[in-house]
């Protein structure tokens, strides 16, 4: 161990022992001085004719030399400066173009919606018409009625309208649309019916076959689909040929579409003919209720009531 009070051993002096002290600068100055007067004395001699010459278009030259030495750092700070004006003006149109397209997307969701209520309106509009003008060129007394109630399952066979007893609707009475059969009124309420569709199977239609006149018994088979019964095999049926009403089951007016047949082959005794309907029994929304024609008693027995 060192001893307290011992003397640290001196360095050696060098060249750049100065440098390591902190008095370096003065002496360099002091040993220089007349270097340096003469330098001060040039550099100021250099800034007068710097400010008294002048260059083309009466440009002093030290303008120039100032141009010259922090134009480029003007041009710099000018660059980042518009850079970033430039940049917030981009965020703020970004911002700007983000909630008007909100605009616009919420816009688009209400045109939309308005679209698919005017298209349907339009297509309530051309349904009614066809029903009106239907209802006009129909020979039967008739009622329109609009479907307010449906099983949700697939397949349903029953429809409730929005006529009851309050508009003279009975049970048994036809219900048709513009294209075609629909069924019969099952049941009556006081201001509602329950429609049974063709295709339920309990639903019998007489009808017979536009071209060849062969009658037979429409019967549901599901799948909105129909089963055309008690045609002979010995019958030639056709793919595509219309079924209409025959008029013998005492419910629906002889000479109504009920379908065309897409199927028919031969069978043991009968052949098996299924029908498709012609009304979309699957999308019902309006239809109508035939009355059915008094009988000549009947007739009879009204004019005796009114007399």
């Amino acid at each position: 161990m060192r001893e307290h009070g011992s003397k640290r051993p001196a360095l050696k002096r060098t060249a750049f022992t100065q440098f390591d002290q902190k008095t370096w600068l003065p002496e360099i100055v002091a040993r220089h001085t007349s270097f340096f007067v003469l330098l001060g004395v040039l550099l100021g001699q250099l800034l007068l004719l710097s400010i008294q010459v002048t260059r083309n278009q009466n440009v002093r030259l030290v303008n120039v030399w100032a141009a010259e030495v922090f134009g480029p750092f003007e041009r710099g700070f000018h660059g980042a400066i518009e850079s970033t004006v430039e940049a917030w003006a981009s965020v703020h149109d970004l911002w700007a173009y983000k909630e008007a397209n909100k605009q616009l997307g919420s816009d688009l969701v209400v045109a939309r919606a308005r679209i698919q209520q005017l298209t349907e309106k339009a297509s309530e509009a051309d349904r009614l018409k066809a029903l009106l003008q239907f209802k006009e060129q129909s020979p039967y007394k008739t009622i329109a009625a609009q479907v307010i109630a449906a099983s949700p399952q697939d397949g349903s066979t029953t429809v409730v309208i929005g006529r009851g007893k309050d508009a003279g609707i009975e049970v048994d009475m036809p219900v048709i649309t513009p294209d075609g059969v629909v069924g019969k009124i099952a049941a009556v309420f006081a201001h509602t019916a329950q429609i049974l569709l063709i295709t339920d199977p309990t639903c019998g239609v007489g009808c017979l076959l536009e071209e060849s006149r062969t009658q037979g018994v429409l019967k549901g088979s599901g799948r909105n689909q129909c089963g055309l019964h008690y045609v002979m095999d010995d019958q030639k049926v056709a793919v595509g040929e219309a079924v209409v009403t025959s008029g013998l089951d005492q419910v629906y007016p002889r000479g109504l579409l009920v379908g065309h047949v897409i199927r028919s082959e031969d069978g043991n005794i009968y052949r098996q003919i299924t029908v498709k309907p012609a009304a979309s029994l699957n999308r019902l929304e309006s239809v109508l209720v035939l009355f059915k024609p008094a009988s000549a008693q009947e007739e009879e027995v009204a004019q005796h009531q009114r007399r």
